[in-house]
């Protein structure tokens, strides 16, 4: 199976500080697999370069063989690569429908020229409710379709972060820190969603997450940072095993 996402030899310096040192590493498609490594290791500014968010000084990042390393954030969602932040931000106002529905990357009914001109665009705005209604009901949220988002606990909106990405058109997901500050239980309901996803839609994800307790559990396969460097990738097992990861967490 060829890779969907391909990180080669990345480096991205803050001054003269390699918050990534060599970078590389490849994600098959519709798998879910973790990256782990102590705080400062340089795992959110990774994420960072492969979403468009930062430009790496050196390597290149390739989204199902195109060369994304330049582009713009807006342009590499396009492609179906798509990222959530820690801190879940959505339009607290709006419905958990309305938010999904705003994620459309084009809404015929929101054009000015076409707006006036119902037959134009009311078949895409059913569609549109229709696909959604279909993703809230596979992220456990379609009995909280109608609440603003401001009502919906934290596990809740994570749950939304990752809807609107699909809503988007994501076929690869960057999950950073989907079960912080969350509830236990709740977490593994998380990665339930996570994983059926994977199952029924085949979407590819790749996981920042400190709860190794949960994450390693779901983990397709997992890659280990340290010092702006990737140390070690294998399965749960072998990685956490792996003295190199030991030291590294225990900042030896």
């Amino acid at each position: 199976m060829s890779e969907i996402l391909k990180i080669d030899n990345v480096y991205k310096y803050f001054g003269k500080f390699a918050a990534n040192d060599g970078v590389s590493f490849g994600l098959k498609e519709g798998g879910i697999y973790l990256l782990v490594g102590p705080n400062g290791c340089g795992k959110s500014t990774l994420v960072n370069c492969i979403s468009g968010i930062f430009v790496p000084e050196e390597g290149h990042v390739y989204y199902r063989e195109a060369d994304i390393t330049s582009e713009d954030m807006y342009k590499i969602a396009r492609r179906g690569l798509v990222r959530t932040f820690q801190i879940a931000s959505p339009f607290l106002r709006l419905t958990t429908l309305e938010n999904m529905l705003v994620a459309l990357p084009e809404n015929a009914g929101e054009n000015i020229a076409l707006s006036m001109f119902k037959p134009t665009w009311v078949d895409s705005e059913i569609n549109a409710v229709r696909r959604a209604s279909e993703l809230l009901k596979v992220l456990g949220l379609k009995h909280v379709w109608n609440k603003p988002a401001n009502t919906l606990s934290g596990g809740e909106l994570k749950l939304l972060e990752i809807g609107r990405a699909l809503m988007s058109g994501a076929e690869t997901i960057l999950l950073d820190e989907p079960v912080g500050s969350i509830d236990p239980v709740l977490c593994h309901q998380i990665f339930a969603h996570v994983l059926r996803l994977r199952d029924e839609l085949g979407i590819t994800f790749l996981v920042i997450e400190h709860r190794l307790e949960v994450a390693a559990q779901y983990a397709d396969h997992v890659f280990a940072m340290d010092r702006g460097r990737l140390v070690t990738e294998g399965t749960a097992e072998e990685v956490f095993a792996d003295e190199r990861v030991i030291k590294a967490y225990l900042g030896e």
